[in-house]
């Protein structure tokens, strides 16, 4: 079998909350798309990641009820270098988004940083630490 990701998937509880949070990490995202129940955006390389809302969801899985716990999906957005990683990380938590982890230069070579959308996914936010 071959199979080719092709749709990162994310539900939502609020589409414009999450649709907000995800227009600050720079996706291009139209204003008409918050009241939607199913949203798409294009990423580089073909990749797509789509929103759905719980009742989206419900439409057709009438049982599904969301993970209780941890975020449901992770996700990392590269930004430019490390200093971009810093006003990314103080720009979203200081909109009030919570932070899982302050940014900090990895063992890895990467200046890396965690916040959590409306849904409690984390996102990663890394560039090389250099």
């Amino acid at each position: 079998m071959e199979a080719r990701l092709d749709v990162v998937g994310l539900v939502v509880a609020d589409m414009a909350e999450a649709l907000k949070f995800y227009r600050a990490l720079g996706l291009s995202i139209p204003a008409e798309a918050d009241t939607q129940p199913h949203v798409e955006v294009a990423l580089a390389g073909g990749l797509r990641l789509a929103f759905d809302t719980e009742e989206t969801i419900r439409s057709f899985h009438p049982d599904w009820k969301p993970t209780p716990g941890a975020g449901r999906v992770g996700l990392a957005f590269a930004v430019a270098d490390a200093a971009a990683v810093d006003a990314a990380y103080a720009e979203l938590t200081g909109a009030g988004y919570r932070g899982e982890l302050a940014p900090f230069d990895a063992f890895w070579g990467q200046r890396y940083a965690v916040v959590h959308d409306p849904d409690g996914n984390g996102v990663d936010l890394f560039a090389p630490a250099s």
